[in-house]
């Protein structure tokens, strides 16, 4: 049999040259899908890195890595986090310290990205609304639009989103009221809502097992609400709320944080404040609240522990009558501008001289006497201030802010009760 014009070798090169030709014009498919890609180039159209520069040389910015013609952005996208081909976390921006973050504002085609779970803007200047679209989003899990300039309201459609578990909208320009809604949602956990200009009252049915309200720095009015009993961490600070401090505290018996200070608040202080355990940081100063702080309970086991890092702040109220002990060993302390009268506590002279409590202020009261031993040394890390009281305070031990003022004691006339000499 006559040999075929091309040999066996000959013909697998032949057809490994065609191979190889073809593999030059061959570009692998884009590992995401259509949808979200489109997504993500109207979030780049929308947004844009403000200057970084850093000592001589600039810095790249956050969309330096977003490369279109890149055939996997699910890899190469800064700040995109795929599951499969879909995207599943966007965080826009750095989120370091030193960085300017984005300007521009949200797109609506972010609701597009339909299996995301969390969306993270870190700050900047980013302005304009949050668009209502979000709540398309109902896979959405964290949503943190936090440190820039939006504004206008918290959109209703938010409350669709029944896995939220953190909103976090803070130190931005929003306006308008909290959506009662919103405070339903089941999974809710943590809710920041600090440091914008929200009005109206705090809803009244909030359902959501809130670990964590911050509410700070608004424009809320009204009285406190009953709150959910999973609270740990709450802040209501530095808004327009009044009325007394209800029994409904008394429920919470898991907080560890409560700050309800530079409000309007009166009556008296709830019992349970002063001797539940968990509660280790309480700020009620700069309100109208008046009454007496009881004395230690009896049962010792009934008796909040304070140890390092506590701290209480009752000062600027009308709290009445002598000090009590109660706050004895909570390490920084503030008792200042209020109406306290007598002796200060034994305990609380100890626990300054022992360490335990690094800073007293007892300024601007009525008290009568500081039962400081005769050559009993302070430990240097006190700040102790007793000025303007019904006493000459012992200067060399006093470590009071420029606030307290020049006079150390009352003139005598302030304070009737004292026996004269």
């Amino acid at each position: 049999m006559a040999a075929t014009p091309f040999s066996l070798p000959f013909f697998l090169h032949l057809l490994l040259l065609s191979l190889s030709s073809l593999s030059l014009h061959f570009h692998p498919a884009i590992a995401i899908t259509t949808a979200d890609l489109q997504a993500l180039k109207a979030i780049r159209n929308s947004l844009t890195d403000l200057p970084f520069r850093r000592s001589s040389s600039v810095t790249p910015g956050f969309f330096s890595t977003w490369d279109f013609s890149s055939p996997d952005p699910c890899f190469s996208f800064s700040g995109v986090v795929c599951d499969l081909d879909r995207v599943t976390i966007l965080s826009l921006g750095t989120g370091r310290s030193d960085s300017p973050g984005l300007a521009g504002s949200l797109p609506t085609a972010i609701s597009d990205l339909s299996e995301l779970t969390q969306l993270i803007l870190f700050p900047g200047i980013v302005t304009g609304p949050i668009p209502p679209q979000l709540g398309r989003l109902r896979n959405l899990r964290v949503l943190s639009l936090t440190s820039n300039r939006l504004t206008g309201v918290i959109p209703n459609t938010l409350s669709a989103l029944l896995h939220l578990h953190t909103l976090d909208l803070s130190h931005n320009q929003l306006t308008g009221i909290i959506p009662p809604t919103l405070t339903r949602l089941p999974e809710l956990k943590i809710l920041i809502l600090s440091s914008n200009q929200l009005s109206g009252e705090i809803p009244t049915d909030i359902s959501s097992p809130l670990l964590h309200l911050d509410l700070k720095s608004n424009k809320l009015n009204g009285i406190l609400p009953v709150l959910p009993v999973s609270l740990r961490y709450m802040s209501l600070s530095e808004n327009s709320l009044w009325g007394p401090l209800h029994n409904g505290l008394d429920s919470l018996s898991e907080l560890v944080f409560l700050d309800l200070s530079v409000n309007r608040f009166t009556g008296p202080i709830p019992f349970s404040l002063f001797t539940r355990s968990s509660l280790s940081s309480l700020f009620l100063q700069r309100n109208f609240l008046s009454g007496e702080v009881p004395p230690p309970p009896p049962d010792p086991t009934t008796t909040a522990v304070y140890g390092a890092g506590s701290i209480v702040d009752l000062s600027h109220n009308n709290l009445t009558g002598e000090m009590s002990a109660i706050f004895a060993g909570v390490e920084t302390l503030f008792l200042n501008n209020n109406r306290f009268t007598g002796s200060v506590p034994a305990e609380y002279v100890k626990s300054v001289s022992s360490g335990s409590t690094t800073t007293l202020y007892l300024q601007h009261n009525f008290i009568s006497e500081f039962p400081l031993e005769p050559g009993t040394v302070l430990p240097d890390t006190a700040a102790l201030c007793l000025s303007y009281n019904c006493m000459d305070p012992p200067v060399e031990v006093q470590s009071c802010p420029a606030s307290a003022g020049a006079p150390l004691s009352r003139p005598p006339w302030q304070c009737p009760l004292l026996k004269s000499p």
